[in-house]
């Protein structure tokens, strides 16, 4: 039997515009797609709940279309420097063909197996950006910690190729053992917190390209004029798809042709993944070595308060409660949630990435840890790092209807409008003809809004050398 070669799929779970597949396909051999699932390498971050979910079924999704290709898809679970090499040898296999990582972790495994791997030869393919972040250094020949002049230069050396079809027919895959997907326990059991996810997703290429095609017809005309406003449904919602690679960012690129404004939010993207490229220890440690200093509090139940969507301050509220209910939260209440854990509750912005790690479908590491740091202070381009955003203004100017708290905070729902934003300053008439009981049907605020803006700024002075840009690793 000809030797075949293994397709190595992580997070590009697509078919159509896949580099290593189409290189894979190219060398006229059998192909053997086959998924890892990796959560035992020194230094991983294991998939987290809303995650694992999505995985499931986006491995799903990718099983069927193999299969109507007809092709199959193998999976197996352990660390990549020993499953890798293990199915090598099993199948006699003459090369692999895989995408390139960006975390840390990952990247260090993939180190290993080509170690392991001997004679075999693994070939890395650019599956998940739009360029190598090796590729891109300022004219002082040292990674970019601006986003502007990043993706300045960015656009003046891009030549994004058209994307490619997915191929009609897969030769077929060799018999090997495989894990069954069941027995991953990747789905939430007892209780079960996914009914809000499955009525929010669709997980799979199928349902990236479809979600794809809606806003580009509904949506990407209004982008630029609507992006901030969480009450509507002007956003692209793709992110979980990028994130697990069920779309390309060229399909992406292409599509969005139209529109320059979002076009920068996928470079946002390649600027996170070229900052966790050049810092591996991004997702850690904060970039600007000053804020190693920052006096965080400690307050557990702040904490849970935040993540529960019980701050008593509707506009944070309603972002942690979509969160939690749909596995996603639009972006600009992403950095209003933010800032306030950080800076008006004083509390460290590792265990808000960990918390939007764990809940978050689209979570990724470059873009969870970037956007942490820079709502913090601490991370690149994250100038002024002072800036502390008040809610209440925040929740008027984007939600000004009130759509959005409504729909997430229901509790406050027959407040008025003028009211909605911070309902402890409306008149005690007000809150009893609304049903609102401040302590009781709805929390009273976790803190003076004011006071926790002082402290924060108390606590930035404290710091050495908070301007300092961050060093490269």
């Amino acid at each position: 039997m000809t030797a075949p070669v293994l397709l190595w799929l992580r997070r590009d779970l697509r078919l159509a515009d896949q580099p290593a597949l189409l290189a894979a396909l190219a060398t006229g051999r059998p192909v053997l797609p086959v998924f890892v699932l990796d959560t035992q390498s020194p230094g991983a971050w294991a998939p987290g709940g809303a995650s694992r979910w999505w995985l499931h079924h986006s491995l799903a999704g990718l099983a069927a279309d193999l299969a109507a290709r007809g092709s199959r898809l193998v999976l197996r679970s352990g660390r990549f420097e020993d499953v890798i090499p293990q199915l090598a040898a099993e199948t006699g296999a003459a090369e692999i063909h895989a995408g390139i990582p960006t975390e840390p972790w990952a990247r260090a495994a993939y180190r290993r197996a080509i170690t392991a791997l001997g004679p075999v030869r693994l070939h890395a393919h650019n599956t998940a950006l739009l360029h190598h972040p090796d590729h891109l250094h300022s004219q002082a020949g040292t990674p970019y910690g601006v986003f502007t002049p990043f993706a300045r230069a960015l656009r003046a050396q891009l030549a994004v190729a058209m994307p490619t079809p997915a191929p009609a027919r897969l030769p077929p895959a060799p018999a090997v053992a495989s894990d069954q997907l069941a027995d991953w326990h990747l789905l939430p059991h007892k209780p079960d917190w996914s009914g809000g996810l499955r009525a929010a997703w669709t997980p799979g290429e199928a349902g990236a390209q479809a979600r794809l095609a809606r806003f580009v017809a509904d949506s990407l005309d209004q982008y630029r004029a609507r992006r901030d406003l969480p009450g509507t449904d002007a956003t692209s919602r793709l992110s979980p798809h990028l994130a697990w690679g069920e779309l390309s960012p060229r399909q992406l690129w292409h599509a969005a042709a139209a529109c320059e404004k979002f076009r920068d939010e996928v470079l946002w993207r390649e600027f996170a993944a070229h900052l966790l490229w050049h810092h591996p220890s991004l997702p850690d440690a904060p970039l600007r070595p000053g804020f190693a200093a920052m006096p965080w509090r400690d307050d557990p139940a702040g904490l849970v308060a935040w993540q529960r969507g019980r701050t008593g301050i509707p506009i944070v509220d309603a972002g942690m409660r979509q969160l939690w209910q749909t596995g996603w939260m639009h972006n600009r209440v992403r950095m209003i949630v933010a800032s306030f854990l950080v800076k008006h509750l004083l509390l460290p912005w590792q265990h808000g990435e960990a918390w939007f790690w764990d809940t978050l479908v689209d979570a990724d590491l470059a873009q969870n840890a970037a956007a942490w740091q820079w709502v913090a202070g601490c991370g690149a381009d994250a100038a002024p790092y002072f800036r502390v955003f008040n809610p209440v203004l925040q929740g008027r100017k984007f939600d000004p209807d009130g759509a959005y708290v409504r729909r997430f905070v229901p509790e406050l729902a027959a407040l008025p409008d003028s009211a909605l934003d911070a309902p402890w300053l409306a008149p005690a008439p007000v809150l009893v003809a609304a049903g609102v009981t401040l302590g009781g049907t709805y929390p009273a605020p976790l803190i003076d809004l004011a006071a926790g803006r002082a402290r924060a700024l108390a606590a930035f002075a404290t710091l050495p050398r908070v301007a300092a840009r961050p060093r490269a690793a």
